[in-house]
């Protein structure tokens, strides 16, 4: 194999093979159910039923088999490839580094999911010994951390800053420097980094001889190495001296076509509106599309300077687009209608000038009787992302909500519909969800929005499923990400605490502290492009309000990118937030009970719980018997 240049190559492809499936970061539930926590969920299926309330056993679906056979092969890759010599030296250390990278991605996707795991050693093991000696003892969580962190070191070391256009999914310097920031922070979040006064420390997640393999004592100097570790993709270089990531942006227009409305003016907030976007600022830029084009396939990867790391569009047959199938609306889309979102991540997006929603304030602000669009507000303009009858409970959002959210009356462009003759006509139109057989919503049978509300994320205006639904990207790693952990880390520094780290190749140290001008490095970027004020100074002062802040922005911003199922977790927030009920419009409501329709009740039949055997996934029954 390894004297041979083509079999060599399917090696190494044979070991990225199994990144998909049960291994995606973004994708439909009959691939990954994590990417529907208490944001999103799945209107059908048993198998989510038995996921969201914890009723499954050790034969749950699993991909710690998958895993543990991409780190084999890799593991061969990296001892054999010196063999070839029909690849030039720089080119065996690139492939060597894939092979490192997709070997330690392997693990970090291992210890997301299942917590600490075995580190097996670098030659493998003999697989005629006897089960006895193939026994692997777990490592502890900070273990395998370090292990996943000094690998993806060492793969940045010969990994190429940019790849060409044909090997646009290969791993780049950045994503093994991302993947290693993401692992540092999830180690010195809370579950791994308890504080004095956390009561559950898993003292009793311990090895075969009784050894804790989640850390029982704090250590500060672990939220630094996270921030130094986002720093260090934030600082790699790119072109004319400046950075190689940033945050995609599109220009304002003032021209509305079908399926891209005119840019509404962000708000006026005295400090991004008087910048352009080059000068810090949104001024000039159109939030709305610079957030949608990230997710729906608008750009090209090599077009999009946030996606650090993806498996492109080679996702097999449950695909993002696939999963845009069942977010679209049946009646006009020829969609299923079975993905939605919660009122709990609906209510989480901000207004317009950054205040949070508030439900008491809306109803005080729009007595009873003023709470739907008239037709004459819509000739005045006064509501220009919503139309006639909307809610205006949906007026006056952030610009991501409207990129996210399908709301009860909101517009789906399925511009391809026109294509489709006896469609035409049902372009850019508003879709609803009363109760009725004319709706989109529940009409006594079938899959329908559990919640009342949809998902418009990842959907691009040509879509529809009576023509075609554009190929997406997945979004694995974005630099969006990578900022946000940035401000994350340095807001859990005490005041007055300061590291020198050094930088991943030791070129350059970094002073590590809480300073809030470093801070705002990443926050502010995420708030700009998305056409939000900052926040307030003493927002960014006090360090418990600020975290509030940072994960309500991790929970808006990277909604549906199967982030927030494992961010409850590592916060430890999820006993509280999973066991909360989940809400939604009254989907029993016609036309005629709007305001029933819109007043928000518990959702039977999404049933949610929490039990601490929910931390982590069951490590699958056979698995165990090959493994005492």
């Amino acid at each position: 194999v390894f004297t041979d240049k083509t079999r060599t190559e399917q090696w190494l492809a044979n070991a990225y093979s199994y990144l998909s499936g049960e291994n995606m970061e973004v994708s439909t539930r009959d691939n990954i159910m994590w990417c529907f926590a208490d944001d999103i969920y799945s209107g059908a299926g048993a198998d989510y039923t038995k996921f969201r309330t914890g009723t499954y056993d050790e034969n749950w679906r699993h991909s710690w088999g998958q895993s543990y056979k991409g780190i084999r092969q890799a593991s061969l890759f990296i001892q054999y490839i010196h063999m070839n010599t029909r690849y030039t030296e720089e080119e065996k250390a690139d492939l060597k580094a894939q092979a490192r990278f997709v070997r330690a991605y392997y693990y970090w996707l291992l210890l997301r999911r299942y917590g600490p795991v075995p580190l097996l050693p670098e030659e493998g093991l003999d697989y005629t010994d006897s089960y006895d000696n193939l026994a692997r003892q777990r490592n502890s969580y900070d273990e395998c951390v370090e292990y996943i962190a000094s690998e993806m070191v060492l793969a940045a070391k010969d990994l190429p800053l940019e790849r060409g256009v044909n090997d646009i999914s290969r791993p780049t310097r950045g994503a093994a420097l991302a993947a290693r920031a993401r692992a540092l922070l999830y180690a010195a979040s809370p579950i791994n980094n308890p504080r004095p006064e956390d009561t559950d420390k898993f003292t009793d997640l311990v090895d075969h001889d009784g050894r804790c393999l989640i850390a029982q004592e704090y250590n500060e100097y672990k939220w630094a190495r996270a921030a130094a570790a986002a720093r260090d993709v934030m600082e790699l270089p790119g072109e004319n001296n400046g950075h190689r990531y940033e945050l995609y942006h599109k220009k304002a227009t003032n021209i509305a076509e079908p399926g891209y409305p005119a840019t509404i003016t962000p708000y006026q907030d005295g400090d991004f509106s008087t910048k352009t976007w080059n000068e810090g600022g949104y001024s000039d830029i159109d939030p709305y599309e610079s957030y949608r084009a990230v997710f729906n396939g608008s750009l090209a990867m090599y077009q999009n300077p946030e996606l650090i790391f993806s498996r492109g569009r080679n996702q097999g047959v449950n695909s993002i687009a696939e999963m845009v199938k069942l977010q679209m609306p049946k009646t006009l889309g020829g969609g299923n209608n079975a993905y939605g979102m919660t009122q709990k991540m609906c209510d989480a997006y901000y207004m317009a000038n950054g205040d949070e929603f508030s439900r008491e304030h809306f109803k005080e602000e729009y007595p009873s009787g003023t709470r739907f669009v008239t037709k004459k507000e819509v000739e005045a303009g006064t509501y220009p992302q919503i139309k006639e009858g909307v809610y205006k409970e949906y007026a006056d959002r952030e610009p991501r909500f409207y990129a996210s959210v399908s709301f009860n009356g909101c517009v789906w462009a399925l511009l391809k519909n026109a294509e489709t003759t006896d469609y035409k006509n049902d372009v850019e139109k508003q879709v609803n969800y009363y109760y009725g057989i004319n709706t989109d919503g529940f009409s006594g049978t079938g899959v329908y929005l559990r919640s009342g509300i949809g998902i418009m994320k990842y959907v691009h205006p040509d879509d529809t499923n009576r023509k075609e639904i554009k190929a997406k990207a997945e979004p694995a790693i974005r630099f969006a990400e990578i900022l946000l952990i940035y401000a994350e880390a340095l807001n859990e520094l005490e005041d007055g605490s300061s590291y020198d780290i050094p930088s991943w190749d030791g070129s350059t140290s970094y002073s590590v502290k809480r300073d809030v001008d470093e801070m705002k490095k990443g926050i502010r970027q995420v708030r700009r492009r998305a056409g939000v004020p900052d926040y307030t100074m003493p927002e960014y002062q006090d360090r418990d309000v600020f975290r509030k802040k940072l994960k309500r922005e991790r929970q808006i911003e990277l909604m549906g990118e199967g982030h927030r199922y494992f961010d409850l977790r590592r916060w430890l927030d999820a006993p509280v937030e999973e066991s909360t009920p989940i809400y939604g419009c009254n989907t029993l409501a016609t036309k005629e009970m709007a305001d029933v329709f819109h007043t928000p009740v518990a959702v039977p039949s999404l049933p949610t719980t929490f039990s601490r055997k929910m931390w982590f996934w069951p490590i699958n029954h056979t698995e165990l018997k090959r493994n005492k």
